[in-house]
């Protein structure tokens, strides 16, 4: 049987992509985050616009065996409006810039979304029984004239068509002056944490009103500001563990055993800057956008603008692993500055079994390493190349001055405007979701699913 890698790369297949061919879209159409929930079974996406669109994975059917793995919109609603800070004068954009999950603990589903400011709890449930025979009200739903009701009768429950209801259940609002970049639910699933460029604070899910500030690295004087918070994340093990990000390139893992102020770290893992590969950009392509927990909690996912890291919690000193997701750049890092490329923050994903993982790049590729075999691949999300039910070819990209083969793409040719900034794997299956700007696409193993 083929590895995962193997298998993505010569057997990966489109499953669903939207919308239709060509279509123009506006800012507010853009995805900005991609989460599945614990089961997979529910996709969520949020983009520029406020909006959550929710999709959930088609049951087999025996008669066509493809239709295992489809996902399907569920839900559409509109998470957040557009908010203006009178006292600030300032702007505060709809965009859902994460969503994160709630494990299931009855029929209903919980899901967290946030913007800049604001944290919102959302419960997405079914219904397809309606109540009827009410004594004291119409089929209207209007109060009856008492003088009118000569009888009792028994309310009854009758079948309906099915409705998937949205209702927000909290709000958590007013505790980041800064934007939150990074929401996370604890593995005791009653509280979870937000951060923001300069603060961390812990929440508990039935409490609005107030937060715990568990990190605070603004300093006296805002002269003497030398790093922000990029990402947060909780250990999935361990509910008293929890990582950051620096712009600097830092991780500091912080145990809120030891101090209900995590200033201090347990940990820092950096890694030691070679004094010979120093430039102007250092600083700026070393600032790490995300940090992803392993599934077992041994390992870290880190990503900055040209690599992908992964650190054993058990060594500070220096990565694991390093993979050169697009080295080609760094010729390229003048003109990246220049257009503002090089402050992109993508996104990094660990397979079910943390042995790939999967992060974006430009020109709508995508890039996944197999930390076994070291075997890597680039793959392209497009209309173009991703037909329903094809499968895709590794691409490969030639790096300035290099020698082309047949179907290699220059450096010079790529579409900066076209990046894989959001990505998301399916916790135990090859299923993965793609955002390339305004589309979804989803993919999946080919072999599993032939299995299916």
């Amino acid at each position: 049987m083929l590895s995962p890698i193997q298998v993505l790369c010569s057997d990966i297949t489109t499953l669903s992509l939207e919308p239709e061919p060509f279509a123009s879209y506006t800012e507010a159409d853009i995805i900005s985050t991609v989460e599945f929930n614990h089961t997979g079974e529910l996709l969520a996406t949020g983009d520029k616009g406020g909006r959550v669109v929710i999709f959930q994975r088609e049951p087999e059917s025996k008669g066509e065996p493809f239709s295992q793995g489809e996902y399907n919109v569920y839900s559409t609603f509109q998470s957040h409006e557009p908010e203006f800070d009178y006292l600030k004068s300032l702007e505060i954009e709809e965009k859902i810039n994460k969503i994160r999950w709630l494990p299931q603990q009855n029929a209903a589903h919980f899901l967290l979304s946030t913007n800049d400011k604001t944290i919102k709890l959302w419960k997405v449930g079914e219904r397809d029984k309606r109540p009827e025979g009410y004594n004291l009200k119409d089929e209207g739903g209007r109060i009856k004239d008492m003088s009118t009701v000569t009888s009792l009768q028994v309310p009854v429950l009758m079948p309906m068509d099915l409705m998937v209801e949205v209702s927000p259940r909290r709000v958590f609002a007013n505790a980041h002056t800064y934007h939150v970049n990074s929401i996370s639910v604890n593995s005791d699933y009653e509280t979870y944490m937000s951060a923001d460029d300069l603060r961390i604070n812990l929440w508990h899910l039935d409490i609005t009103d107030r937060s715990f500030n568990i990190v605070d690295i603004k300093p006296a004087n805002m002269e003497d500001l030398t790093e922000v918070i990029t990402a947060a994340e909780f250990h999935p093990h361990h509910c008293n563990l929890f990582v950051y990000s620096s712009s600097k390139g830092t991780l500091r893992l912080c145990d809120m055993r030891e101090a209900a102020l995590c200033d201090k770290h347990s940990k820092l893992f950096e890694e030691p800057e070679d004094p010979s590969a120093r430039s102007f950009f250092s600083e700026i392509i070393s600032s790490v956008s995300d940090v992803k927990f392993s599934h077992s909690g041994r390992y870290l996912l880190t990503r900055d603008y040209l690599t992908a890291k992964v650190w054993d919690l058990n060594m500070e000193s220096k990565p694991l692993e390093t993979y050169q997701v697009h080295d080609y750049l760094r010729s390229k890092l003048c003109s990246l500055y220049e257009n503002d490329c090089i402050f992109d923050k993508f996104e990094c994903a660990w397979n079910g079994s943390d042995s790939v993982i999967m992060t974006g790049a430009y020109n709508n590729f995508f890039r996944m390493f197999d930390r076994n075999t070291k075997r890597d691949v680039t793959l392209e999300a497009s209309r173009e190349s991703s037909k329903p039910r094809a499968v895709l070819k590794p691409r490969r990209v030639c790096a300035a001055g290099g020698k082309r083969r047949k179907d290699d793409i220059s450096v010079d040719s790529l579409d900066f405007t076209k990046k894989i900034l959001h990505t998301a794997w399916h916790p135990t299956e090859n299923i993965i979701a793609i955002a390339a700007t305004n589309n979804l696409y989803i993919f999946q193993d080919k072999l599993n699913s032939e299995m299916h």
